[in-house]
C-alpha cells in the first residue's frame, strides 16, 4: 500500500486500563465518544481547547451504581427525539454476586437539560433495571408514535432468544420494558440468540429491519410503521455466527431512486452484501473479493470517505477496508493495527466540519484524520468549479438582460457558500 492511497493520519491514541469488545463504543451528543471496558471503567473521548489548541482528552466517568468489579457487556446513547431534549445513556453490565452473576441494564437521562448537556451531571442520574437474561448489543432506533410523532427506545438481545425493549414513561420520567411485539412485530420469534441488529427508515413510512444470529441465521423483514405490520421477510444461514449486519443506501442505476442493501459478516467466511433487499429480499448476495483472506470482520461502516459520492465499506479486523467501483466491490486498501478491531464509527469529533474516524481496539481508540492536504486541494477544485459555473451563468444572464449593473459580491459569496455545503457539505 503506498502511502498517498491511505487517506487517513492517526491523530491520537487512548490506552484503556483493560480491554473492551464489540459492543463497547458509542457516539454521546454531537462530538463525544464513550467507551466502555471490562473492568466498569466508561471513558469519554473528546477535543478541547487547550492552551489555545484543540487537543483529544480521554477521562473516566463515573457512572453510578457501576460496581468496580462489574463486567461491562454494551453501551449505548442517543439524544432524544424533539421536540424533547436531553441525553439518554444505556449500560449493561454483569455483577459477580458470590453464588451467581447479575445481569444489569442501567440507564441515565438529564430530564431537565440545558443548552448543553452535562455528563458528568447525566452520570449520576440513574434508572437500575435488574435483567433476567445476559445481555447482548444495546441498541436504538426511532419509532413512530400513535400522534404522528417520533420517539426513539432502546432494543437490547439477550441469551434467551428475544429482543426486549424498553421506552420511556414521560410521565415517570423513566423507562420500562414493554412486550417488543408492540412495536417491531418482525422480532420475534426468533431462531436464535440475536448478535447484531440493524434498523433502517426508508420512504413511505416503512422500514427495514434485519439481524444476524449465533446459530448463523439472519433474518430480514420489511415493516410498514403506522400499524406495525410486517409486509415481507426473509432468512439466509449462515455456516457460523453472525458477527455484523449493515444496512444502507445506494443510489440505483437509473440514479433517481435509492436502493438498500445488506451488508453480512459470518466468522470466517467472505463477507456478502445482498443487493436491493427491498425488492429482493435475501436472493442476491455478492461476495467480497479476498474478505477471507483475514480474521473474522467484528465491525464495518458504509460512508463516502473520499467525497466521490460513491460509498465505501470499512471491515474491522485486523485492519482492511473495501470501495465499491462500478458495481463491484474491491479491495482499495488496507492498514494493520497492532490489536484486533471492534468498532468503527464516523464523525466530526473536532468540530470543524470534517469527520474523524474513531477505531476501538482490544487495547485502546485510534482516532484517524483524513490528509488534510489532499482533503484542502478537494476543496480548492470544488469551489474552483463552482466560481467557473457562477461566472457563466452571470455572463448569460447579462447578455439576456443587458444589464451592465456589477454582480452583488456577498450575493456571490453567499451562492459560493451555498454550493460548498452542497458538493463538499458539513461533517462528511
Amino acid at each position: 500500500m503506498s502511502r498517498e492511497s491511505y487517506p487517513f493520519a492517526e491523530d491520537s491514541f487512548s490506552r484503556f486500563p483493560s480491554q473492551s469488545n464489540i459492543y463497547g463504543l458509542c457516539q454521546a451528543g454531537e462530538q463525544d465518544l464513550l467507551a466502555a471496558t471490562l473492568k466498569g471503567k466508561v471513558v469519554c473521548f473528546r477535543y478541547q481547547e487547550l492552551q489555545q489548541k484543540i487537543r483529544p482528552v480521554a477521562k473516566d466517568v463515573q457512572f453510578t451504581y457501576i460496581p468496580v468489579d462489574a463486567e461491562i457487556v454494551s453501551i449505548d446513547a442517543f439524544n432524544k427525539s424533539p421536540p424533547n431534549r436531553g441525553l439518554v445513556v444505556g449500560i449493561t453490565f454483569v455483577k459477580d454476586s458470590g453464588d451467581k452473576a447479575t445481569p444489569f441494564l442501567n440507564i441515565y437521562c438529564d430530564y431537565e437539560p440545558g443548552s448543553e448537556f452535562n455528563l458528568e451531571s447525566i452520570a449520576q442520574s440513574c434508572l437500575n433495571l435488574e435483567l433476567q437474561v445476559t445481555p447482548f448489543q444495546l441498541y436504538h432506533t426511532e419509532v413512530q408514535c400513535d400522534d404522528g410523532g417520533r420517539e426513539t427506545v432502546f432494543l437490547l438481545s439477550g441469551h434467551d432468544q428475544r429482543i426486549h425493549l424498553y421506552k420511556e414513561n414521560a410521565s415517570l420520567h423513566q423507562f420500562e420494558e414493554q412486550p417488543v411485539e408492540k412495536l417491531f412485530p418482525e422480532l420475534q420469534p426468533l431462531p436464535s440468540n440475536v448478535l447484531w441488529l440493524d434498523v433502517l427508515s426508508i420512504a413511505g413510512g416503512r422500514r427495514l429491519s434485519a439481524f444476524g444470529c449465533q446459530n448463523g441465521c439472519v433474518g430480514l423483514a420489511l415493516v410498514d410503521q403506522t400499524g406495525p405490520e410486517v409486509l415481507e421477510s426473509w432468512r439466509f444461514q449462515f455456516d457460523s455466527p453472525v458477527s455484523t449486519v449493515r444496512l444502507f443506501p445506494l443510489n440505483c442505476k437509473n440514479e433517481c431512486q435509492r436502493c438498500h442493501h445488506c451488508l453480512l459478516s459470518s466468522g470466517a467466511v467472505h463477507v456478502c452484501v445482498f443487493r436491493d433487499v427491498q425488492e429482493r429480499g435475501l436472493s442476491c448476495p455478492a461476495y467480497l473479493s479476498e474478505s477471507d483472506q483475514w480474521d473474522a470482520v467484528l465491525c464495518a461502516l458504509v460512508i463516502d470517505l473520499d467525497f466521490d459520492g460513491q460509498k465505501e465499506v470499512l471491515l474491522g479486523t485486523y485492519g482492511q477496508a473495501l470501495s465499491e467501483k462500478d458495481g463491484q466491490f474491491e479491495l482499495q486498501w488496507r492498514r494493520s493495527f497492532k490489536s484486533p478491531l471492534l468498532s468503527i464509527i464516523y464523525l466530526d469529533s473536532t468540530g470543524d466540519g470534517l469527520r474523524e474516524l474513531a477505531v476501538l481496539t482490544l487495547k485502546g481508540l485510534h482516532i484517524l484524520q483524513h490528509t488534510l492536504t489532499s482533503t484542502a486541494d478537494l476543496v480548492l477544485e470544488r469551489l474552483a468549479q463552482r466560481v467557473s459555473t457562477l461566472s457563466a451563468g452571470t455572463q448569460l444572464e447579462s447578455a439576456k438582460t443587458q444589464d451592465t449593473e456589477e454582480e452583488d459580491p456577498d450575493r456571490i459569496f453567499a451562492s459560493l457558500h451555498c454550493a460548498t455545503e452542497m458538493q463538499f457539505p458539513q461533517g462528511t
